[in-house]
């Protein structure tokens, strides 16, 4: 699978540009602010129906303009597919394959698969529980749709379940037989999700153990830790006994909404006691443990987006990065960087087919 051709309209800095690229390795070069890592969400876009960087779809409108355009041209198993995504201002998104458009955007999530290492990874690693739960969920999402389908439900039903218990503190009252409705769903879509990020996982940490110790070089023992809010209750059980505490606090405490994935390096919190180089190291494992994940399940090369990854890694581990996404191993890799020379450097020495695209403030011109 690759992208052929990439087209905005409107798209944050872009006004209207066309780009035709390679099947293997594509970088986009030029000063910070100019609208490489634009270009990446873009397609994003077309992947997962949204941005990458803002889940706000308006706000991705050029300045003064009245809508966007996002559009590509896929070739997979040797078809060709046209995906468009169209937004207006104060109108509803509007999100199309081969001009047909979708009745639900979930139904197209999966079908052109996409991984994205970018600075903003190290959030994974200092930020809250929500980016790990969606780290998780994005990949699962991207090949099991039943798992989709089941969080897309089970986030209706916690919405509704968390507005009827602040109705209930609002009015000074209480109606069992109304929440015990929405708590058999609950309980019937969380069970679902547990099981199916427990499945996941066991697949999943032997691939990461692989990739840590390739790109580490050392013998560092590493894993992951499903942190679950239910713990060893029964699901139904936790959910009944933390109602008091739900009433109080008027939402739902228990359930794969809250639970968490610690980091482990050596035994101890990488958070808390690795070094820079340590955790660098296991978020890029992460994501490529993601890649092979993805491509064994859909039989096909994701496309990888590496996002600016040179100031987050150190030369060496830059420079075995890119050796590694060149290989066979991978598909369609898109690279931003901000110093052309370094890009020409990396590949002088190799006939892989390869476009250098500059980046000047909203306009990109083909410079090899």
């Amino acid at each position: 699978m690759h992208l052929k051709q990439l087209s905005l309209i409107n798209f944050k800095n872009y006004s209207d540009i066309s780009l035709e690229f390679s099947e293997k390795i594509n970088c986009f070069v030029g000063n910070n602010g100019y609208g490489k890592t634009n270009i990446l969400d873009a397609l994003h876009y077309l992947s997962f129906c949204k941005s990458f960087f803002n889940s706000i779809d308006s706000q991705n409108i050029k300045h003064n303009e009245g809508f966007f355009v996002v559009q590509g041209i896929y070739n997979k198993n040797g078809e060709q597919s046209e995906v468009y995504c169209g937004q207006k201002r104060n109108q509803k998104k509007v999100f199309k394959r081969n001009k047909k458009e979708y009745d639900r955007l979930s139904e197209h999530i999966g079908l052109f698969p996409l991984v994205m290492i970018s600075p903003g990874d190290s959030e994974l690693i200092n930020g809250s529980s929500d980016g790990r739960r969606r780290f998780i969920d994005g990949i699962i999402s991207q090949y099991d749709k039943v798992y989709l389908e089941k969080l897309i439900a089970y986030n209706q039903v916690l919405k509704q379940r968390n507005a009827l218990l602040k109705q209930f503190h609002e009015s000074r009252s209480f109606d069992s037989i109304t929440l015990e409705i929405w708590d058999e769903q609950l309980i019937l879509h969380g069970k679902s999700i547990l099981q199916t990020r427990n499945d996941f996982l066991k697949e999943f940490i032997p691939l990461f153990n692989k990739h840590y110790s390739n790109i580490s070089e050392s013998e560092e023992e590493v894993n992951l830790n499903y942190e679950s809010s239910i713990g060893e209750r029964d699901y139904k059980t936790a959910v009944l006994t933390s109602l008091e505490r739900d009433r109080i606090v008027q939402y739902t405490t228990v359930g794969p909404h809250k639970d968490d994935m610690e980091f482990i390096i050596n035994g101890f919190s990488l958070k808390k006691f690795a070094s820079q180089g340590q955790q660098k190291s296991y978020l890029l494992a992460l994501k490529l443990a993601q890649f092979e994940f993805i491509k064994s399940k859909k039989n096909t090369k994701p496309l990888l987006l590496l996002d600016d990854v040179y100031d987050k890694l150190d030369e060496n581990r830059f420079k075995k990065l890119i050796e590694l996404v060149s290989s066979d191993n991978f598909g369609q890799v898109f690279i931003t960087d901000t110093h052309p020379e370094r890009i020409r450097d990396l590949f002088s020495f190799s006939t892989i087919d390869k476009k250098i695209f500059l980046v000047e403030n909203g306009s990109v011109k083909l410079c090899n």
